[in-house]
C-alpha cells in the first residue's frame, strides 16, 4: 500500500496537549495515516528506551517508521575529521533505527561549496562504501540507507548524483524530494508527464522493484536562483508542485511508495490531504 506520513511532529500534536512521539503512532494511526518519520535533523539524541516504546506503539497501529539523520552530516567535506564525524552520525541513526524498528534512514550526503564536484561525488562514495561496511559489521544490514535529493544547488544531490551513490549497493534507494527536485530546476515539475519523467529516470538507473516502495518527500516550496529557500503547505497555492500530478503517476505506474510530508508546521495534516487526493484519484481511475 503506498503510506502517508508527516516528517516529525506538527504543531497541532502538540496544541492537542500531547509532549512525547510515544504518542505519534497512534495519533497518526487515528488520523488515518499510516507513517512516520522521527527527526534526529540537529543530533541523535534519543535513548534506547524511548526508541523502543516508539517502535512498540508503530508496530501496535501499523505505521511504518523512517528517520532522518543529522542534516549537518558532510560525506564529502575537504576535512577528513569531519567527514569520519559524518559517517559515526550515519552509525548513530542506523543504531537509533535499530531500536525503534525504523526500517529506514534518509541521508543528506554532503555539499561541494568548498571543492570540485567530480571530487565530492566520488569521495562521498567511497564514505558511503565505508558506511555500508561498517553497517553491516555492526548489524544493521536491515535498515536501507535513503540518500535524499537534495534542493540548493550546492549540495551534493541532484538526482542524477543521487542515483549515481546508489549504485554502489543494490540495498540504497534514493529519498525522492520532490520540492527539491522542483526547487533544483527551478520548477520543473509542473505536470504530471514531468513527473513521469523522473520515475523513468529513476526505474531505467535501479530497476522497477529497488523503486516499486521508494522513499518520498514532498511539500510546496519557494526557491530563487540558488534553489530551494523554502517549504511551504498545500494551501500555498503560489507556489508548487502539484501533488495531485504525483499521484495520477503513482496509480499509472501501480507502486506503492512512502510519502512523507515535509509542509511547513503543517505535516500531518497536509499528509492526510495527499491521501486523500490520491484515494480520490483512485476511486476514478
Amino acid at each position: 500500500m503506498t503510506r502517508f506520513g508527516p516528517s516529525g511532529n506538527p504543531e497541532s500534536f502538540y496544541n492537542a496537549g500531547y509532549k512525547s512521539s510515544v504518542d505519534m503512532p497512534k495519533w497518526l494511526s487515528n488520523m488515518g495515516l499510516s507513517a512516520y518519520e522521527y527527526q534526529c535533523n540537529r543530533g541523535v539524541r534519543i535513548g534506547k528506551e524511548l526508541a523502543e516504546r516508539i517502535g512498540k506503539e508503530a508496530l501496535k497501529y501499523d505505521i511504518f517508521l523512517s528517520i532522518h539523520a543529522p542534516y549537518y552530516i558532510n560525506l564529502a567535506s575537504p576535512e577528513k575529521e569531519k567527514r569520519k564525524k559524518s559517517i559515526n552520525y550515519i552509525i548513530e541513526t542506523l543504531k537509533a533505527a535499530k531500536w525503534m524498528g525504523a526500517k529506514r534512514i534518509v541521508v543528506h550526503t554532503g555539499s561541494y561549496s568548498k571543492v570540485d564536484k567530480k571530487w565530492a561525488l566520488d569521495t562521498v562514495k567511497k564514505e558511503l562504501s565505508h558506511v555500508i561496511k561498517e553497517a553491516d559489521a555492526s548489524g544493521y544490514s536491515d535498515i536501507t540507507i535513503c540518500p535524499e535529493i537534495l534542493g540548493k544547488n550546492n549540495q551534493l544531490g541532484s538526482l542524477e548524483e543521487i542515483l549515481d551513490l546508489c549504485s554502489i549497493d543494490e540495498r540504497l534507494i534514493p529519498t525522492v524530494d520532490f520540492a527539491h527536485l522542483h526547487a533544483r530546476g527551478q520548477g520543473s515539475l509542473n505536470s504530471p508527464a514531468e513527473f513521469e519523467k523522473v520515475w523513468y529516470i529513476l526505474e531505467n538507473s535501479l530497476g522497477r522493484e529497488r523503486v516499486k516502495n521508494i522513499h518520498c518527500h514532498f511539500s510546496r516550496v519557494e526557491f530563487t536562483k540558488g534553489g530551494e529557500k523554502k517549504h511551504w503547505t498545500l494551501k500555498d497555492t503560489e507556489f508548487g508542485p502539484e501533488f495531485s500530478h504525483l499521484a495520477e503517476i503513482i496509480l499509472k505506474k501501480n507502486i506503492e511508495p512512502v510519502i512523507i510530508c515535509e509542509s511547513r508546521e503543517m505535516m500531518a495534516e497536509d499528509a492526510l490531504e495527499m491521501k486523500k487526493i490520491y484515494q480520490k484519484l483512485k476511486g476514478g481511475v
